[in-house]
This record gives C-alpha cells, sequence and structure tokens, in this order.
C-alpha cells in the first residue's frame, strides 16, 4: 500500500527550523492520522513506534528508538510560520508550534506527539490546495534541506516548474538562521547544490534551478524538476493537437479547459512568471495562478503573444 503525506500548501509553504528526524516524525504521524481512518482531533494522541520508523527509514531498532527520543526536544521547540488572509483579505502572518506535546517513555520502544490545535486543520481538511507524495519517495533523504525543497517543488508537481521564489522567503521556507550562509556562493554550495544532488540521486525526480536577478543581485529561484523515465512515458504518449489550423496569434475556438492547459504549461510558467510579485499568494498555488492568467488571457490576448504564439503553449 502507497503511505500518502498530504499536506496543505499553507504548511508546506511555511517558514521553519526542525532537524530530519523530527520532520519524519511529523511525516510519520500525519501518515498514522489518515491511515486510521479517523481525524485528528484536538488532544488526540498519535503513537509513533520505533518498528515504525525503522520500516521506513531503514536502521536498526536501538537507533531509531534513539532517533524518535532526540526528535521529541526539536518537535516540542519548533514553531512555524504561515500566511493566510483575514476577513478583510489582508495578508495574516500567523505563529504556532508543531505540537503541544511530545512524550517519550525511557527504555521504550515509542513516542507520542499530541499537534497543536494550528496544525489539525492543515493536515485533516484537505480539499482543493494540498501538496501530495509517497512517503516511499523521500526515505532515502538525509538532509532536511533536500527534504523541503523536494516538497517545495512537489507542490507545483501539475507544472514541474515553480514561480520565481523570493531569496528571502526559500531561505524561512529553508528553516536557514539569518546569520548562517550568508554569502551566495555558501548558500549555493552547501544547501542549494547539496540538496539538488540528494534528491537527484536518492529519488524518482531530478531537480535544477534557474537564478533570477535584479542587475547583477540574485533575488530569486525557478526550480525545474522531471520524473525519472519520463522519456519513455512521453514516448507512448500522444501529442498535444494545436487547435486545428487556425491563426495560432489568436484565442479564437478555444474553449476555458484549453486556456488552463496554456497557463499551466511549463514554458507559459517560465515566460510570463515575472508578471507575477514573488511575494504574491498565487505562487504558491497552481489553480489561482491558472485562474489569474486565464482572466488576463480573457481580457487581452495579444500580451502573451510576445515571446511566441500563444497557442504554441499548447504543445508543451
Amino acid at each position: 500500500m502507497k503511505e500518502l503525506v498530504v499536506k496543505s500548501n499553507a504548511l508546506n509553504s511555511a517558514g521553519y527550523t526542525i532537524n530530519l528526524v523530527a520532520q519524519r516524525v511529523v511525516l510519520l504521524a500525519i501518515i498514522k492520522a489518515r491511515n486510521s481512518g479517523t481525524l485528528i482531533k484536538a488532544g488526540g494522541i498519535l503513537r509513533i513506534t520505533a518498528e515504525d520508523y525503522r520500516k521506513y527509514f531503514v536502521c536498526d531498532r536501538s537507533t531509531s528508538y534513539s532517533s524518535l527520543k532526540s526528535a521529541c526536544e526539536s518537535l516540542y521547540e519548533a514553531d512555524f510560520l504561515w500566511i493566510d488572509n483575514d476577513e478583510k483579505d489582508r495578508k495574516k502572518f500567523n505563529k504556532s508550534r508543531f505540537v503541544q506535546r511530545a512524550s517519550y517513555v525511557d527504555q521504550g520502544s515509542y513516542i507520542e506527539v499530541m499537534f497543536g490545535n494550528d496544525v489539525i486543520p492543515l493536515i485533516t481538511r484537505l480539499s482543493e490546495q494540498y501538496t501530495e507524495y509517497e512517503l516511499a519517495q523521500i526515505k532515502d533523504l538525509n538532509s532536511i534541506y533536500a527534504l523541503r525543497i523536494f516538497e517545495l517543488v512537489m507542490q507545483w508537481s501539475g507544472a514541474r516548474i515553480t514561480p520565481v521564489i523570493k531569496l528571502e522567503d526559500l531561505r524561512a521556507r529553508l528553516g536557514i538562521e539569518e546569520e548562517q550562509y550568508k554569502l551566495m556562493s555558501n548558500f549555493k554550495k552547501r544547501v542549494l547544490d547539496y540538496a539538488v544532488k540528494e534528491i537527484n540521486d536518492n529519488t524518482n525526480i531530478t531537480v535544477e534551478y534557474e537564478q533570477k536577478k535584479h542587475g547583477r543581485t540574485i533575488i530569486g529561484f525557478i526550480f525545474k524538476f522531471k520524473t525519472k523515465k519520463a522519456a519513455e512515458k512521453k514516448a507512448i504518449k500522444a501529442p498535444a493537437p494545436v487547435v486545428n489550423n487556425a491563426d495560432m496569434y489568436t484565442i479564437d475556438n478555444l474553449s476555458d479547459a484549453q486556456l488552463s492547459r496554456i497557463t499551466r504549461s511549463p514554458q507559459f510558467i517560465r515566460d510570463f512568471s515575472d508578471l507575477i510579485a514573488p511575494t504574491s499568494s498565487i505562487n504558491k498555488d497552481m489553480n489561482a495562478w491558472s485562474i489569474e492568467f486565464v482572466k488576463r488571457i480573457k481580457q487581452d490576448h495579444t500580451l502573451f503573444n510576445k515571446k511566441r504564439p500563444i497557442k504554441e503553449y499548447l504543445e508543451y
């Protein structure tokens, strides 16, 4: 049975500092809650055993329990910052804790966690804006940065490319403190390059990133990824049809579904991501991105013919 990690995009985009083992415990707890068939309630306790940990993250039993024990303190101390909107649609910054309680039994073989009240809806009320992946995909990642970047790109799994992620936002999402990796060369070498290599070596996707600059200053990054063995899948996939032989520079005869497909094209995202501010909430949700750009295309489609005919995006 596939063990799916599912959490809201708000939690996936949150900024927090947490060690790798504690992050793994959070993922195991999310899976355990979903597999139990019941929603997590305030005050609900989830038990993670040494065997649970050993099963997914290969190690011996004694190591798995010592890892769980060390995660308790990290989990209890960890807080996270996430963003939503208030009743007047103003951006609201929220700070809260992952857990209300984390317990271990001395010489035991399990720990127990009680999620914080603010976390519960972010892992249970999932109807639209959420990120999903299989636990098996990340079991061999040994860097918290690699795991967080993997989750970051999976949020955009439909497009296989992220919008521009502002540098300070990326650092916050990776839990990097202000005094860490101040030099860009260190940040890229010790964080981005290391994480990307680990993802490429140990998961079912390959990732690369592009720098975005203002003048000579790097202000953000775009991440692109593809599933390994994608070439074989592409070979048997029927090519996306170009709409008859109509004028490639118009949107005549295009349905809303086709316009949506255009806006989700990786090439479209690359060509027009600079039209959205890096801090915009639209960058965190593919559906919101698509709705916004379909609206803009309908208002004036000629603005989207500057780099290539608009219907050409149906081919990507």
